[in-house]
Parts: structure tokens; sequence; C-alpha cells
């Protein structure tokens, strides 16, 4: 099962103009019907991706995004993880010996808790973190 990063939800969205290795990813899992989650902070780092468009005028792609932002919101719904007081704890272990990425340190903390593996472009960013971590971008 899969703990979907943001580089990888927002490549999806590119859709044929996608990474292939990303495009593969997601075909996978959705064939053979393997778990994939979203971390709360995605979603959180989603809307900022909505408010910095807005701030900056550009209001009609922020309106696409921000359409796309409720669809993601409503078709994972459920298999959006929350981080709760046990992530916290996990968390905090992490970022004892480097306290750099907090935000990925936390999606980190969730698939340790959930026993997931993270999907990212930034598999350096969970160095050391000891999750199970799988690039799409790079094709096997």
């Amino acid at each position: 099962m899969y703990l979907i990063d943001t580089n990888v939800i927002s490549e999806i969205r590119k859709d044929k103009r996608a990474n292939r290795g990303v495009q593969f990813f997601w075909r996978t899992v959705t064939e053979t019907g393997v778990g994939v989650y979203l971390p709360v902070q995605v979603m959180g780092e989603l809307r900022a991706g909505v408010e910095n468009l807005k701030n900056r005028g550009e209001n009609r792609q922020a309106k696409q995004l921000e359409k796309w932002l409720a669809q993601i919101c409503e078709q994972y719904g459920e298999h959006i993880l929350g981080f709760d007081v046990e992530c916290a704890q996990v968390w905090g272990k992490l970022m004892s010996p480097n306290n750099q990425h907090s935000i990925d340190k936390q999606i980190a903390a969730i698939a340790l808790i959930y026993d997931l593996t993270v999907v990212t472009r930034n598999v350096n960013d969970f160095t050391g973190t000891g999750v199970r971590l799988e690039n799409p971008f790079v094709l096997n």
C-alpha cells in the first residue's frame, strides 16, 4: 500500500503529459487495486498552491486547480490520512537528529504508523526516516 506525496499526485494531473514512470505506477496501482492513500499534508500543500495562484492574480488557473483539489478530496475521502498524537510522537523522534524537511517527516511518520510505502520524487528528503520509498519518476 502506498502513501502518495504531492509531486506524484500533481504529476498525474498532467494526464498524457505526465512522466511515463508516474503513468506506469498509477496504471499499475489502478489495475491491481493496491491501496493508495494521501497524507493530509498533501491536501495542505495543494491548498497552498491554489492560494498562491490567487495571490498572484492568476484566478483562472486557481479556479481550475481548486476544482481539481475538490475532486481529489471527494475521490480519496476516507483514504486521506490525518496526523494524530501517535504520528506526532514518531515525527518528534524523526526530527530530533535532523530537523530539515519537517512536512516530509510528518508524511514519513504517517507512513511508518500505517506501514505504507512513500511514493515521491524527493526520496532524499526521506533519508534516515526508515520508510520504504518508491520513486516512480525513475523507470526501472
